[in-house]
């Protein structure tokens, strides 16, 4: 799963797929509606390949988090109505997915936006199994 392309835009909903980018910015397409837009270098734009999640010993990739949710899942969208989800059953649920989590560090809205991408990403058939080509031809070249 290659997540170097699904942008989180500071200030617009959802996840967006990068399709170009331009001279003062990108191209992007709306996860929600596929609709474009243009985005530009001042918006806070963050791909969810650098997004992490503090646990007590480290950080854990967004990628992981989000796999280990699919199969916990069953390859399915998460059941839970996630917006009127209480934060207490939405920790329960984080909880079995990422049981180290950093519990002061990690905040319900965190969680809910994680499984909200979650589902997103799953109705767009963007989550699998697979790792990254990049992960794969490095460590292919370090072999």
């Amino acid at each position: 799963m290659d997540l170097s392309k699904i942008l989180v835009i500071s200030g617009k909903p959802g996840l967006y797929e990068l399709v170009s980018q331009t001279k003062g910015g990108a191209i992007v397409e709306s996860l929600i509606d596929h609709k474009r837009c243009p985005v530009f270098h001042n918006d806070r734009i963050s791909s969810l390949n650098e997004i992490s999640i503090f646990t007590v010993d480290s950080d854990k990739p967004l990628r992981e988090i989000l796999q280990d949710i699919f199969r916990k899942e069953n390859e399915q969208a998460i059941a839970i109505d996630i917006k009127k989800a209480s934060n207490t059953e939405v920790f329960n649920y984080f909880k079995e997915v990422l049981p180290s989590y950093d519990t002061e560090r990690v905040h319900a809205s965190d969680v809910k936006k994680i499984l909200s991408w979650y589902n997103l990403l799953i109705s767009a058939g963007l989550i699998d199994l697979k790792e990254p080509e990049e992960e794969t031809a490095d460590e292919s070249k370090a072999e």
